[in-house]
């Protein structure tokens, strides 16, 4: 890119006394060859108090003096027109004014509002930059302008675009980020574009409205903040991928005071020491820029020398405007002025193209240069390369690297000709071959050492197995007692129902009387209200708990289940549709072994033409001849042959995406109609259930009878769930409590004895159901026995 070094270009202009002020006495030598130079003068009459030899005459040189006369476009001509040129051109520019407050900077950069002829610098760089960009149209430019204001070392935005024009204290703060290569970023500083000059200008009033400004004894309007008014610039021709960003900084320093002159006190006290801090700061870094052999340059002091580091000693062409009061009474302040200006004289600034690549346009151009060039390849090679390789040449590849492996000869080779991605694939391959080696070796290594821990736990596995196969053993058994004492009870019935019908007469109604008050004092003669209802819901409860422990039913319950199904109006349905399934189960086999004798059909003829080109082009290097290089009637015919074998591959494995989707939709069929069935048949088991209780009414006896219902629920409490293995031996005889050998019914007046039994004892279960069914059968039998007895006497 290219560069531009000079040093800072300074300006100086005068201010004109007012009609209060004593003018100062000084002279201006323009000379067009060389700098101008300013003398100022002062009488020694006018330093009481100091020694007779102070110095009179003092001279500063300036790249050219404005005097009191000076016009405003005068002084845009000659210090912003070069810059702006610069900035349109590609290089960044800054602009600012120095000097004591009531000295004219803002005047200069910003301008008067009385007349139109008093506008500053801004306004006309905004004017002049638009009215070049609307003349060049070999290019594309877009332009955007920011407003910074610095106010007691803070910054602030403002062109902020959520706040209309109010107080400070609402707007936006700025704060300054750095990056790794130390470039300054602005966080919370906005951009606004402006697409020609009016907009620019509307954007320069709404941030000169929101600025800060006091009267002061030395000015009635004097801005109390540094502004840095920038104008960003990009520029780009049509087809290029190349973009130029440029800026200008247009800076309106606050003005110094001495503050003992002016008496400024509270508010505006604390105003005057952050700007004088802030100059104090600016002056520091002027002074190390124009040291030779400075290696630290104190940028981070202030805000406001941070901002302007690229100004000061970096990429920018850089002009200086020294405002200057020439009165008696600031004659101090002046020199002072012109002694900083004669100081930013001795700094360089390197100014750089500011040039980057547009990288959109760079992508296209890069894909633009991608395609040419693989069709450049695909011209010389003869082959149109894809960015992946297709299905028979990675097979290739895999056999070829397979080959390599297996061969020991130490000089063998690898093959694949000049083609990256081959080769890329190559190398992957073998890599995922190591890395699956080296996987095994761990799984054996890890396989070995949990072999090692199951010889531990296989006496453990095959006790448990032993466990589970007795625990399988006692559950039939107990199914086998469940429906035996079924039977039995069934008997029982009968029995007691002929008994009554051979009775007759006043023999009868004596012994149903006595029968009746044996059956009232007799615990086990009957079953309680509560008994009967716990039966019943454990009956209503049995397909709900067999589903929730995984649906297993009782053998009972599953030939009560598989009668339901034959009986089942779906049964039918389910047959055919079990038929039909298998059937498309057999169908979709034989298709998948046809579409697999195709594929290898296929395969083998693809082997034949790569066979019969082998072969020609051994007959074309042995003896050529013009026949060898015409069409093959033998490679046509193979491959018609590979068409038709591809149709019917097709039209098969269409046929099987059809059965596929057809057993889907019969599986679906079947399990709904499972479900249904299983619905069906628990609604029937509950309605039997309740139907059973209501033809035995006789089982429900009076709240007031006695029970031995609860010596069950006791002794059953004692019974593991998790094993049948053990017994508990229950006699009706024994109290549980060991107190007495007496059973207490509802009413606590009353006595019952408890028949006798014979010596063997009663083993229970621990399922609910099946001990309820063992006590009932037993009391059954022995309320016939009683009976029989009676009748006999």
């Amino acid at each position: 890119a290219a560069m531009v070094k000079e040093t800072i270009r300074v300006y100086a202009r005068v201010k004109p006394p007012s009609r209060r002020q004593q003018a100062g006495i000084y002279s201006v030598d323009d000379d067009e060859k060389s700098l101008s130079s300013l003398e100022i003068i002062v009488p020694r009459d006018l330093a009481d108090g100091f020694v007779n030899n102070k110095r009179e005459s003092y001279k500063f040189k300036f790249q050219k003096i404005f005097d009191q006369e000076a016009k405003q476009d005068v002084v845009f001509d000659s210090i912003a027109k070069p810059v702006a040129e610069c900035v349109l051109a590609g290089y960044n520019g800054t602009i600012f004014a120095y000097g004591q407050t009531g000295s004219g900077k803002t005047f200069t950069i910003t301008g008067g509002a009385e007349r139109y002829s008093d506008r500053g610098i801004i306004p006309r760089t905004l004017s002049y930059i638009f009215d070049q960009l609307q003349k060049d149209s070999s290019k594309v430019y877009t332009t955007h302008v920011s407003y910074l204001e610095i106010y007691n070392e803070c910054g602030y935005d403002l062109l902020d675009p959520r706040h209309e024009p109010s107080r400070l204290e609402d707007l936006p703060k700025v704060t300054i980020m750095e990056d790794l290569d130390q470039n300054i970023h602005l966080k919370n500083l906005s951009l606004q574009q402006a697409t020609n000059e009016e907009e620019a200008l509307n954007l320069l009033f709404l941030g000169d409205t929101n600025r800060m400004i006091a009267e002061t004894p030395m000015n009635q309007a004097s801005t109390r903040s540094h502004c840095i008014f920038t104008i960003h610039i990009s520029s780009k021709e049509p087809g290029s991928a190349t973009i130029r960003r440029s800026k200008l900084h247009l800076v309106d320093l606050a003005g110094s005071e001495r503050v003992a002159k002016t008496g400024v006190g509270g508010h505006l006290l604390t105003e005057a020491k952050y700007i004088n801090l802030s100059l104090h700061y600016l002056e520091q870094v002027i002074i190390a820029l124009a040291e030779k052999n400075r290696s630290h340059i104190p940028y981070r002091n202030s805000m406001m020398t941070s901002v302007l580091r690229d100004s000061l000693g970096g990429n920018c062409m850089t002009t200086m405007i020294a405002t200057l009061s020439l009165d008696k009474r600031n004659i101090d302040e002046s020199l002072s002025t012109c002694r900083f200006a004669q100081r930013v004289a001795l700094i360089k600034n390197e100014a750089v193209l500011n040039e980057e690549i547009d990288p959109k346009l760079m992508i296209v151009q890069l894909k633009k240069e991608i395609q040419e060039l693989k069709d450049e390849l695909a011209l010389v090679t003869g082959k149109e390369r894809t960015s992946e390789l297709s299905q028979d040449e990675l097979l290739q590849l895999d056999e070829l690297i397979e080959t390599f492996l297996e061969d020991n000869d130490p000089d063998s080779t690898l093959d694949v000709g000049a083609d990256m991605r081959k080769i890329k694939y190559c190398f992957v391959h073998v890599k995922q071959l190591m890395n699956h080696s080296k996987i095994s070796d761990t799984k054996l290594l890890s396989q070995h050492i949990s072999e090692e821990k199951d010889t531990n736990k296989e006496a453990g596995e095959e006790e448990l197995k032993k466990m589970k196969e007795l625990l399988q053993q006692r559950d039939n058994e107990i199914n086998i007692l469940v429906n035996m004492l079924k039977k039995e009870k069934k008997k029982a019935q009968d029995a007691l129902f002929q008994l009554n019908a051979a009775s007759a007469g006043s023999t009868v109604l004596e012994q149903s009387h006595s029968i009746n008050l044996e059956e009232s004092q007799s615990p086990s003669s009957c079953f309680s209200l509560k008994e009967a209802k716990d039966f019943s819901s454990s009956v209503h409860r049995l397909p709900f708990l067999s589903r929730q422990t995984g649906g297993k039913m009782s053998l009972g319950c599953q030939e009560a289940f598989e009668a339901f199904k034959q009986d089942h109006a779906d049964s039918i349905t389910i047959e055919d549709n079990k038929q039909l399934l298998n059937q498309r189960f057999t169908e979709a086999k034989c298709l998948g072994e046809k579409l697999n004798e195709v594929r290898n059909k296929i395969n083998h003829l693809k082997g034949e033409i790569n066979q019969r080109r082998i072969q020609r082009a051994a007959l074309a290097i042995s003896s050529p001849s013009e026949e060898l290089y015409m069409l093959d009637p033998v490679e046509e015919k193979l491959r018609t042959q590979i068409e038709e074998e591809k149709k019917c591959y097709k039209t098969m494995f269409n046929r099987l995406k059809g059965l596929k989707v057809e057993i889907e939709h019969l599986q679906l069929l079947m399990e709904k109609v499972k479900v249904k069935l299983q619905k069906d048949f628990e609604v029937w088991w509950s309605e039997e259930s309740i139907n059973l209780q209501q033809e035995n009414p006789e089982m429900v006896s009076s709240p007031n009878t006695a029970t031995v219902y609860p010596l069950f629920i006791k002794s059953s409490q004692h019974l593991s769930t998790s094993s049948f293995s053990e017994t508990t031996r229950v006699s009706p005889n024994e109290d549980p409590a060991g107190k007495n050998n007496s059973i207490s019914s509802n009413n606590p007046t009353l006595k019952t004895r408890t028949p006798p039994i014979s010596s063997t004892s009663i083993p229970l279960t621990g399922d609910s159901q099946a001990d309820a069914d063992i006590l009932a059968f037993i009391k059954a039998r022995q309320n016939i026995l009683q009976k029989k007895g009676k009748s006999c006497q």
